[in-house]
C-alpha cells in the first residue's frame, strides 16, 4: 500500500498535517525516512489557468513559488518528487498513481468549493481512496469555527476577534483583578479610530520590497507569455517573492520599515504611492510560504521587544495588522465555509449591469480614481483594502454592477484572489449581495470619501463637489441613486436611517435628475471584452 501526496498550488509549506505519517505503528526513528520516500507530485494545469482571464503576474507567481517549492522538496531530501505542467489536472495524476501504484492519495482539503469539486470530479481507480487532510494553514480550523458560529443570532466580526485574541493569547495582558481574566493591553480591544487618517503632505513611505526574476521565474514568464491575449495585466516588471526565504524578508521589512507607521495610514490612498505601509503579506500567506501564526507571533514579538525604547511601535499599528490576519482573514474564511456553496450567488438588490469594459484596460475611464486604482492593479497585481471596497466595490455596488461578474474579476485580477477570500470580502463587504448576512450595512458612499482620504480628486475632470451639473462626478449621483432605487430594502438597515433622512430632504425635482442622470451613465457602460470567467 502506496501512499501519496497532491500538493497543490496555495498549500506550500512543510508545517502542516499533510506531511505527518498516520500510522500509529510506525517507528518513529524510521517515520523521517520513510516520509522522505514518500511519492509528491505537483501539477500545473494549463486549462486550469485558461478557465479565467487571470493575472499574469498571478500565474507568474504561482507557478514560480510551486516551482521553487519542488525544487526545496529535493533538497530537504525528498526522494520522489514529481512536478508536471499539462493540459489538465487528471491525466498527469492518472499516470502517477498508475506508476507508483499509488492505493491513498493524500491531500490537505483545498478550502475552496469549486476547486474541491474539480478533484471530486477526477475518476479514480477503485482502489484508491482519497485521504483529505484538514486544512491547517489557518488558526481556526473548519469545524472550530464551525463550533463559534453555531446558535449565534448574528456572526459579528468583532465578537469573533476579541475571542481569537483571547483564545490565542495574543496582545493580551494578565487582570489586574482577581477576575483571572486576561485583558486587552492598552485597556482597548480596537484602535480603528487611530488609524483613519487622511493623507496630507509628503508621507514619503519606503518602496515595497522586490526581488529580480531568477532562471526558473523568467521560464515561467516565458511560459506565461506564451498563453496569450486572454489573460489581464502586465507580465513585467515582476517583484514578486516566490519562495519562503523572500517571504520572511517581506515580513521582516515590514517590521522594520513599515510596521511603526502602518496603523495611521492603512485607509489611504495616493496616486504615486500605492503601496504606503502596508504590509504585502497576502500573496505569501494565501499561498502557504509563511503562516498567519508565525506573522502574528514576530508582529506582537517586535513590539514587545519595542517597549520602553526610543523605536516603541505604536500600539495602533501593531493592533490594526493583527486585526486583519487574526480577524478579518480568519473570519472571511470562516464565513466562507459556514455559508457555503450557495452564498456564491448571492444578489439581493437583483443588480445585472455587465462589468464595464474598463475594468480590463484603465485607460477606458475618464474617472480618476478608477483609473489610478485599475492602473496599479494591471501594473502589479495588487491594491490595498480600501481600493478595493471603497473605489472598486462602491463602484460596483452604486452603479449596479452584477455580484458575480465582479467577484469573478476580483478573483481573476488580484495576486491574492481565490474562492474563499473573494467571495465573502466581495459579495458580502464590498457590494452587500448578501443583504447583510456578513456587514451590517452597505460600503456606499459619495466621492466626499474618496476626495477625503486620497488625491485622487485633484487629477479627476469631473466635479467632486456636485451631484446634478454636467461635470459632477458619477460617484456622488450614483450613490444617491442607489439610496433612492433600494430605500425600501436599505431602511430595515439601521445603519442606514441617517443618510436615508438625509436622502428624502432632497426635493423630488432633483431627485429625478439624480435618476435621469444614472441612468444615462449605467447605459453607457460598456460590454465585457474578456470572456466570462
Amino acid at each position: 500500500m502506496t501512499t501519496g501526496l497532491w500538493i497543490l498550488g496555495n498549500q506550500l509549506t512543510f508545517d502542516s498535517d499533510l506531511f505527518q505519517l498516520q500510522d500509529p505503528d510506525q517507528d518513529p526513528d524510521q517515520a523521517p525516512d520513510q516520509a522522505r520516500n514518500q511519492p509528491i507530485i505537483l501539477i500545473e494545469s494549463l486549462d486550469y489557468a485558461r478557465s479565467r482571464p487571470y493575472h499574469r503576474q498571478k500565474l507568474v507567481l504561482v507557478w514560480s513559488a510551486m516551482r521553487h517549492f519542488a525544487a526545496d522538496l529535493r533538497d530537504r531530501g525528498y526522494t520522489d518528487v514529481t512536478y508536471i505542467t499539462a493540459d489538465d489536472f487528471a491525466t498527469p495524476l492518472l499516470n502517477w498513481i498508475a506508476d507508483r501504484q499509488i492505493t491513498t492519495l493524500r491531500l490537505l482539503d483545498p478550502t475552496d468549493f469549486p476547486f474541491r469539486r474539480t478533484i471530486e470530479a477526477i475518476a479514480l481507480p477503485d482502489h484508491v481512496a482519497i485521504e483529505w487532510v484538514a486544512n491547517d494553514l489557518f488558526f481556526w480550523s473548519e469545524s472550530e469555527f464551525i463550533a463559534w458560529a453555531t446558535g449565534r443570532k448574528r456572526l459579528l466580526m468583532e465578537d469573533f476577534y476579541r475571542h481569537s485574541r483571547q483564545r490565542f493569547e495574543v496582545l493580551m495582558t494578565p487582570a489586574s483583578d482577581q477576575s483571572g481574566n486576561a485583558e486587552p493591553i492598552g485597556d482597548r480591544w480596537n484602535f480603528d479610530k487611530d488609524n483613519r487618517k487622511p493623507p496630507k503632505g509628503r508621507l514619503n513611505p519606503p518602496p515595497p520590497l522586490t526581488f529580480a526574476p531568477d532562471a526558473i521565474t523568467r521560464d515561467v514568464m516565458a511560459q506565461v507569455a506564451a498563453l496569450g491575449d486572454a489573460l489581464y495585466g502586465q507580465l513585467e516588471p515582476f517583484g514578486w517573492g516566490v519562495t519562503r526565504s523572500h517571504a520572511l524578508q517581506v515580513l521582516d521589512d515590514f517590521l522594520t520599515q513599515r510596521l511603526p507607521r502602518f496603523g495611521p495610514y492603512q485607509d489611504a490612498m495616493l496616486t504615486d504611492e500605492p503601496t504606503l505601509w502596508h504590509a504585502l503579506l497576502s500573496p505569501y500567506l494565501n499561498l502557504g510560504l509563511i503562516s498567519p501564526r508565525e506573522v502574528v507571533a514576530a508582529i506582537e514579538t517586535a513590539y514587545r521587544e519595542s517597549n520602553g525604547s526610543d523605536r516603541e511601535l505604536p500600539l495602533a499599528s501593531v493592533e490594526g495588522v493583527i486585526r486583519q490576519i487574526l480577524g478579518w482573514r480568519e473570519y472571511m474564511r470562516g464565513l466562507y465555509l459556514v455559508f457555503g456553496e450557495d452564498y456564491a450567488q448571492s444578489n439581493v438588490f437583483e443588480h445585472d449591469l455587465p462589468l464595464p469594459d474598463f475594468f480590463w484596460d484603465a485607460r477606458k475611464t475618464d474617472l480618476n480614481c478608477l483609473r489610478c486604482t485599475l492602473s496599479q492593479l494591471e501594473a502589479t497585481g495588487y491594491a490595498h483594502h480600501i481600493q478595493r471596497l471603497m473605489i472598486l466595490g462602491n463602484f460596483a455596488l452604486i452603479a449596479g454592477i452584477n455580484p458575480q461578474a465582479i467577484e469573478q474579476w476580483f478573483h481573476a485580477a488580484f495576486i491574492d484572489g481565490y474562492d474563499w477570500v473573494m467571495q465573502t470580502n466581495v459579495l458580502g463587504m464590498g457590494v452587500f449581495a448578501d443583504g447583510g448576512k456578513l456587514a451590517s450595512k452597505p460600503y456606499a458612499a459619495s466621492a466626499n470619501y474618496i476626495n477625503k482620504m486620497s488625491d485622487y480628486c485633484r487629477g479627476c475632470t469631473y466635479d467632486r463637489g456636485d451631484r446634478l451639473g454636467d461635470n459632477a462626478c458619477p460617484f456622488n449621483y450614483l450613490y444617491w441613486d442607489f439610496l433612492d432605487r433600494h430605500y425600501d430594502r436599505l431602511k430595515s438597515q439601521g445603519r442606514m436611517n441617517l443618510i436615508l433622512a438625509q436622502l428624502r430632504k432632497i426635493p423630488d425635482i432633483d431627485r429625478q435628475r439624480i435618476r435621469e442622470k444614472a441612468r444615462r451613465f449605467q447605459a453607457k457602460l460598456s460590454q465585457p471584452s474578456k470572456p466570462s470567467c
